[in-house]
Parts: C-alpha cells; structure tokens; sequence
C-alpha cells in the first residue's frame, strides 16, 4: 500500500483513452468501502464522461478546474448532510479511496474542491455544479475527481524521505 501513496500524484493531463467500465466500477467500490461515522455512508458518486457536461464543469472555477474539459473520465463526490453531520470529513475519506484506487489501477487523478470555492465572477461554484448536474438542493457537493490515463510524468515521492 505504501508503494501506492508514494507513486499517488494530482495528474492534469491525460491520454485521449477511455477509462474501462471495470476499473470504474473498481474504483467506485474503493469509495463506498471508506469509513465513515456510524457507518451511515452520506456519499454518492456521480460518473461524468460527457464531453459537454465535463466542458461546462471546467469552466466553473476556470483558474483550478480547465483541465476537466480534457479529462476522459470526473467522479462528483456528493453528501447528504441529513444523513450525517460528518458528510464532509466521510466524503473526503471516500475521495481520498477513490484516488489511491485509480492509482492502483494505473489511472491518474485530481481533486478539484467546489464546497466553499467561487467562480471567477464570485458566485458558488457548488452551486452551480449542482444545477449542470441536476443534483438536488438537499445534497452537497465536496469536490469533483477527474480520472484518466496521464499524459504527464510526475516523479513518485522517495520512500526514504517518509521512513
């Protein structure tokens, strides 16, 4: 497992393939299997690959998001705060899962936070997230996580630093 933290890094760029179904649904388990408080599990995951869809995405927070427009695959990690008060901290564990299993899977990822962040004209980029991915007003959006095959080297950090 600590290979897989080492070589884990936030990919921007990836290859013009298509992310197989079965490393997809692979990596969706790795999200519903997270810990989370009481076990209540306030996640859902929604799988973009629209290109249009995945445009408009982009271009929410331009400044941290464009290169969701070139991603081949983006997972919205969504909470239910009525089922928990612990939606954020349970959502960011199940993000935290589906990235290192896209690792393990050869696939590179990014999160892109929306909670709390702003478009460049100062509105709520969950808010508008929301509307593109007609996602219901008693649901919240934590962060959307592209996935892909990079199409960019960066270098696994060295065991020897962390030991």
């Amino acid at each position: 497992m600590l290979k897989v933290l080492l070589e884990r890094r936030s990919i921007r760029k990836y290859k013009e393939k298509k992310v197989e179904e079965e490393k997809i649904k692979q990596i969706l388990a790795a999200g519903k299997v997270a810990p989370s408080g009481k076990n209540k599990k306030p996640w859902e995951f929604v799988v973009i690959e629209n290109k249009e869809i995945l445009k408009k995405l982009s271009m929410v927070k331009p400044k941290g998001g464009l290169f969701l427009a070139e991603s081949p695959t983006c997972i919205a990690v969504v909470g239910n705060e009525e089922i928990s008060d612990t939606w954020v901290e349970d959502c960011s564990i199940a993000s935290t899962f589906i990235q290192l299993e896209a690792c393990n899977q050869g696939l590179g990822s990014c999160w892109v936070q929306m909670k709390n962040r702003f478009t460049k004209d100062g509105g709520d980029a969950e808010e508008i997230v929301k509307e593109i991915l007609e996602i219901s007003d008693n649901k919240r959006v934590l962060c959307i996580i592209s996935i892909g095959y990079p199409d960019q080297k960066i270098f696994a950090y060295k065991e020897e630093n962390y030991l």
